[in-house]
């Protein structure tokens, strides 16, 4: 099988759209509503996730044979915390103020239903590879959609991209004011909900009956 396979190229593609981990398996949410007040974190979380998600992946597919099945569990824990341990350590190391800004989430990754349930749903059955795919895959549909609603976020709440004024100040002479309400978390949801309603109107297989 090629390292580029039709069935590779659906297990890398298929959480950008069609199976998203956020808007259509509703996993990891609870970030999305804490991190995305700003673009910056946002990105810096959505690529912390891929990569944990994505090496965890591959460890796991290495080990699955040899793990024995009442400990794997434990084995995983223990996996996801290494390499959250280690991207917590560069994010201080290199963007300390972003990481001051994700705060415990960061560390919060080994909780995220998004890795724990590709360990143990994709990469205890699969070669290394497909693993390290569909963890970059679903890593980047979950960041895809925190970056879309860190972006309104900031844009509409703060009038800001990445720390950058956007809105021009004759707007703000004129008498436009930034919205906080897009700030507080509820509106993360509300984003999402929006999200979600627009995927399931273009995709009319996620639909039920």
């Amino acid at each position: 099988m090629g390292l580029l396979s039709s069935k590779n190229k659906e297990v890398l593609a298929g959480p950008l759209s069609i199976n998203n981990p956020v808007i259509v398996q509703m996993l990891g949410i609870c970030s999305a509503l804490a991190v995305t007040s700003k673009l910056e974190p946002a990105i810096v979380m959505g690529i912390s996730v891929t990569v944990v998600v994505a090496f965890a992946n591959v460890i796991i597919s290495l080990l699955r044979n040899t793990i024995p099945n009442r400990i794997r569990i434990i084995v995983q824990l223990v996996v996801c915390a290494a390499l959250v341990t280690i991207v917590s350590e560069v994010l201080k190391a290199f963007a300390y103020d972003v990481n001051k800004q994700l705060s415990v989430y960061v560390g919060l990754i080994i909780t995220n239903c998004i890795l724990m349930g590709r360990l143990e749903a994709f990469a205890l059955g699969n070669g290394p590879w497909e693993s390290f795919l569909d963890g970059i895959g679903n890593g980047l549909g979950y960041a895809i959609i925190l970056v879309i609603v860190g972006f309104v976020r900031e844009l509409f709440g703060s009038g800001t991209l990445l720390g950058f004024q956007v809105i021009p100040q004759a707007f703000y002479d004129m008498g436009y004011v930034n919205n906080g309400l897009v700030i507080l978390p509820p509106m993360a949801l509300i984003i999402i909900a929006l999200i979600v309603w627009y995927h399931r109107s273009r995709n009319k297989e996620l639909q039920e009956n």
